[in-house]
């Protein structure tokens, strides 16, 4: 296993029907439905915790409260094999479709459904879907600290769809709009191209992960390492769900859901296996910006006594 800079390794629970802007699957009423007909979030979360255990890494899963509330054991499954559990809100709404009271009542709702399944949970940060903190919802970074969260890993620095927030690379503490300091963990982009076609693209989650060779993943990893920075993965169990069901959604959305289904549980392995991993957490700590997850688990029992 390689040594120097550590990654970050994070799952994103949620099934497959969380997909954001597709109309076939964007009704909440209908997710009953849809789980009951078919769900794989469970199958593939449990497969995701075997591979971790497998190699000894300990990841970090920001998990949607509308999973914890109807899957609970799963929840519990993942905090006893000793990691770590975010919130990915409850209802998986793009953050800049709220208002900052939305939002609120949407993590403080999510952050019980995950503490009701394993009480001794420690929620510590947030991830929004399709990284949707964009310019103009810096609202949230207060939002997210008013419900008691810790740290934000919502940044995405590259262009996409429904997310792309230009910040700093790498572990780093924001100014929220009312003064207060929030670590931040963004994602991961790595050069590709040269001169004018130079971009700065993403490598190590979902879709992109999926499309792209073990190469260039490497290679990603590497120039990172090479800056002092760690990659952060994510990925989704429908990314290792080559049996996950199709809707209609325009052509490249298509594209986008389902390309390398099949290829992902390999390249999680030969990551796992090469690569030294930490949680978000672990992350943000050895920068300096977070207390140890067992001074702030002490810290807010105080609070709690008081």
């Amino acid at each position: 296993m390689a040594g120097g800079v550590a990654h970050v390794m994070s799952f994103d629970i949620e099934d497959w029907f969380h997909i954001v802007d597709i109309p076939a699957v964007d009704d909440p009423e209908q997710w009953p439905k849809l789980s009951d007909e078919f769900t794989l979030v469970e199958r593939y979360t449990d497969q995701i915790l075997r591979s971790c255990d497998q190699y000894g890494v300990r990841a970090t899963f920001f998990i949607l409260g509308w999973i914890a509330d109807r899957h609970p054991a799963l929840v519990r499954r993942i905090v006893d094999a000793g990691h770590e559990v975010g919130t990915h809100s409850f209802w998986h709404r793009r953050v800049y479709q709220l208002t900052a009271e939305s939002f609120l009542d949407d993590l403080h709702h999510s952050i019980a459904a995950i503490t009701s399944a394993a009480p001794d949970a420690d929620v510590r940060g947030f991830r929004a879907p399709s990284f949707s903190i964009t310019p103009g919802s810096e609202w949230a970074f207060d939002t997210i600290l008013d419900a008691g969260l810790e740290y934000d890993a919502s940044l995405f620095p590259g262009a996409r769809g429904h997310g792309g927030y230009a910040c700093e690379r790498g572990p780093h503490s924001l100014s929220t709009p009312s003064g207060r300091k929030l670590p931040e963990l963004p994602m991961s982009v790595a050069p590709i191209g040269f001169g004018p076609v130079r971009r700065e693209v993403c490598y190590s989650g979902g879709g992109y992960l999926r499309l792209l060779p073990k190469s260039r993943i490497e290679q990603g990893l590497h120039h990172e390492a090479g800056h002092g920075r760690g990659t952060v993965v994510y990925l989704h169990p429908r990314d290792f769900a080559a049996d996950c069901p199709r809707v209609p959604m325009p052509i490249h959305r298509r594209f986008k859901c389902y390309v390398g289904l099949k290829t992902t549980q390999d390249k999680l392995e030969h990551l796992l296996s090469t690569f030294r991993w930490i949680t978000c957490s672990e992350a943000l700590e050895q920068a300096g910006l977070l207390s140890s997850s067992y001074e702030g688990a002490d810290a807010r029992s105080k609070e709690h006594a008081r």
